[in-house]
C-alpha cells in the first residue's frame, strides 16, 4: 500500500510526518477548523491512516456538519474508542487500531437517518485514496463500495 510509514520508532515518525501531523496523531492534538485538507473534500474514495495505510473511512459516509473538520457517519473499521477526560469534559476519543494514533472524537449529533453518530476526524491523521486509485494503491477490495468490482 502506497504511503505506508514504517513505525520503527518515534524518531522516524518525526522525520516523515509534518509537525502538525505528528502533534495530532502522536500527541493527541487538534488541527484548526476549516483550515485543514479534507473538511470540504467530497470526492469519491477512502480515507486511510496516514501512518499504517489502514482503511478508516469512506467518502460515502462523509457529510458536511459545518464544524470545520471532516465528519463521517461511521468508520470502515480499524478504529477504537476510549474515554477522553481532557479539557474538563468527557468525550469519546477515536484512535486508529493499528497505530494507536489519535484521529479525533465521536459525537451523537450526526444525521439521524445515518445513525446519529458524527466521527469528527482531523485531516492531519488521514490520507485520501481516490476511487480511481484504489486498485493501484492496494485497496481494490474497497472498489465495490462505489458500484464497481475489482478488475472492472
Amino acid at each position: 500500500m502506497e504511503g505506508v510509514i514504517d513505525m520503527e520508532d518515534e524518531r522516524r515518525l518525526r522525520e516523515v510526518l509534518t509537525p502538525l501531523q505528528y502533534r495530532v496523531m502522536r500527541e493527541n492534538g487538534t488541527e484548526p477548523p476549516f483550515r485543514n485538507e479534507y473538511h470540504d473534500h467530497f470526492a469519491p474514495g477512502i480515507y486511510v491512516d496516514r501512518i499504517s495505510g489502514e482503511p478508516l473511512f469512506s467518502s460515502l459516509d462523509k457529510f458536511d456538519h459545518g464544524c470545520g473538520w471532516p465528519s463521517f457517519a461511521k468508520p470502515l473499521g480499524a478504529v477504537t474508542t476510549r474515554t477522553d477526560r481532557s479539557f474538563f469534559m468527557v468525550r469519546t476519543e477515536v484512535r486508529a487500531r493499528g497505530t494507536d494514533s489519535h484521529l479525533g472524537h465521536v459525537f451523537d449529533d450526526g444525521p439521524e437517518e445515518r445513525g446519529g453518530r458524527r466521527y469528527c476526524i482531523n485531516s492531519a491523521a488521514l490520507r485520501f485514496v481516490p476511487e480511481d486509485r484504489l486498485e493501484a494503491e492496494g485497496y481494490g477490495a474497497y472498489r465495490g463500495l462505489f458500484g464497481k468490482k475489482e478488475g472492472e
